[in-house]
């Protein structure tokens, strides 16, 4: 049926004076495809809210890590379009070279249930909002982003304000706003492969980490 209904989209957001679209990848597909007055609209997050000033001692206790200890996160809705198997990969890759290493799921979703019953050794921390939110965020070290599904993906602005070193696939806002190695580390899309020693590369190296 996608034939018929992106034709019937493009024939809508023709009629209007203007589309917006979250990334110039976006817009440059669909102006490929034939829709016309696209604009890119910018995202940003409060600083104030999102920043590295949050970083909790205390929730790192609770999830049984100390300031040496490597906590990596991933942060958003725990379901099949996520590709979170791919953040466990990585997370056990890591663990060659950080075996302390510590993995926190934070958010919610129909595979949470699976996923903590599989792996009962990871902190799934539920949903949270607000100051609480950008605490886990920041008490955090290492940001996956595993999803190939995102139109933007908002918690790579989060991690970014937060002082998190990330890895993602090159694409969304990752490909957009990440300068490969400068702010963060950027697999091609759909390379599980060099997603997962990205992220090796980045737990086995404090300094790039510090630097990211």
């Amino acid at each position: 049926l996608r034939g018929g209904i992106e034709r019937y989209l493009r024939h809508v957001h023709n009629l209007s004076e203007v589309t917006l679209v979250p990334t110039q990848a976006l817009a440059h597909r669909l102006a490929g495809a034939g829709f016309r007055n696209l604009m890119v609209m910018a995202r940003g997050v409060d600083t104030a809210l999102f920043n590295p000033r949050r970083r909790s001692a205390e929730l790192r206790r609770q999830w049984g890590a100390d300031e040496n200890t490597l906590v990596v996160a991933t942060v958003g809705r725990i379901a099949a379009e996520k590709n979170l198997d791919l953040a466990i990969a990585a997370f056990e890759g890591l663990r060659h070279v950080r075996p302390d290493a510590r993995m926190v799921f934070v958010g919610d979703g129909p595979q949470k249930s699976a996923l903590a019953t599989r792996h009962p050794e990871h902190v799934f921390a539920g949903m949270r909002h607000g100051a609480d939110l950008a605490a886990h965020y920041a008490s955090a070290d290492i940001f996956l982003l595993p999803s190939l599904t995102e139109t933007f993906g908002n918690v790579t602005l989060e991690a970014l304000a937060s002082g998190l070193g990330i890895v993602a696939y090159d694409c969304a806002a990752a490909g957009e706003l990440i300068d490969d190695g400068i702010d963060g580390l950027l697999a091609p899309p759909g390379d599980e492969h060099a997603f997962i020693d990205a992220a090796i590369a980045l737990a086995a190296n404090p300094g790039l980490l510090a630097r990211l």
